[in-house]
């Protein structure tokens, strides 16, 4: 049997950003949001031996998706081989050269996140401000192999992806890895805070103003004069909601209205909801009410 073809990145047209041959890979999705840069690669065989120069680019982060990958790393003068099972991660320092032997095949969700992230969310959080994240591969994490599932369909489905939900997950894994993986700072006592009612209102307004989801965290946030986090928390702790569940709510409420309406078509209901079109619509519509949109409109009219 021959040994696995050796892979540089001195050709930078046939291989990706993260060193990856792209001709080896059968998916290759992406996904920008505000803060993160999302893929999900996967392919059915060994990629054999790459290695990445340092970049500052800041951290990524990688969920197994399925079990039985294998890597070889190499960091310096360590060398070690890590197995993945499913909702196994690595999280990498992109500023440190990295070498490795990817022995099997795989199936990875990838995060790429700017270093200012990590610290703007650890400061955020009332925590030391941080620059780095503790590195490590192999190792199981649910709550990352959750989200990771949650991209999932908008990785799959990029232009039916909401930008505010996009949003709010990034913020989930900024806070997750801060907690995690943020090394020994000390996390100041968690207060609730409520919007005030012009505040509630000043949100509320600006989400169904963009009924589609088109509009950011950070902008809702700066309307009402509080970073991300504060927001979504206070949000949350003010009406029971995410934005992005508050939201959905009111596509859902506006979609009821418009089915009784029987001279509109499922697909012109769904625009008129922000969806991007019919099928899109239907999952929204199915998962909330427990029917779809059809049958539902059966029922009611």
């Amino acid at each position: 049997m021959s040994a696995a073809p050796s892979l540089s990145i001195s050709k930078p047209a046939q291989f990706d950003a993260f060193g990856c041959a792209a001709g080896l890979l059968q998916a290759d999705h992406a996904l920008s949001g505000s803060d993160i840069q999302f893929f999900r690669k996967t392919s059915a065989q060994s990629s054999g031996q790459f290695a990445m120069p340092a970049a500052e680019r800041g951290f990524v982060v990688g969920v197994s998706m399925h079990a039985g990958h294998r890597r070889r790393i190499m960091q310096g003068h360590r060398v070690g081989t890590y197995d993945f099972d499913a909702g196994a991660i690595y999280i990498r320092d992109l500023a440190e050269d990295y070498k490795a032997d990817f022995q099997s095949s795989f199936d990875f969700i990838l995060m790429e996140l700017p270093r200012g992230l990590i610290e703007r969310t650890s400061t955020e959080m009332g925590r030391t401000r941080l620059r780095s994240l503790r590195t490590t591969a192999g190792q199981q994490d649910a709550v990352l192999g959750h989200l990771a599932h949650a991209m999932a369909p908008a990785l799959q489905h990029p232009q039916q992806s909401c930008r505010l939900f996009v949003d709010q997950l990034s913020m989930a894994i900024g806070a997750h890895l801060v907690c995690q993986y943020g090394g020994d700072a000390v996390a100041s006592p968690k207060t609730n805070r409520l919007l005030s009612p012009r505040s509630v209102s000043r949100a509320k307004e600006m989400l169904v103003a963009r009924l589609d989801g088109d509009v950011s965290v950070a902008e809702v946030a700066d309307a009402c004069h509080m970073s991300r986090s504060h927001f979504t928390r206070a949000f949350r702790d003010t009406t029971g909601h995410t934005p992005y569940q508050w939201l959905l709510a009111q596509r859902i409420e506006r979609a009821c209205a418009l089915l009784c309406d029987p001279a509109m078509s499922l697909a012109e209901v769904a625009i008129g909801c922000g969806f991007a079109d019919q099928s899109h619509f239907t999952r929204a519509f199915s998962r909330a009410m427990g029917m779809t949109p059809g049958q539902w409109r059966r029922r009611t009219t």
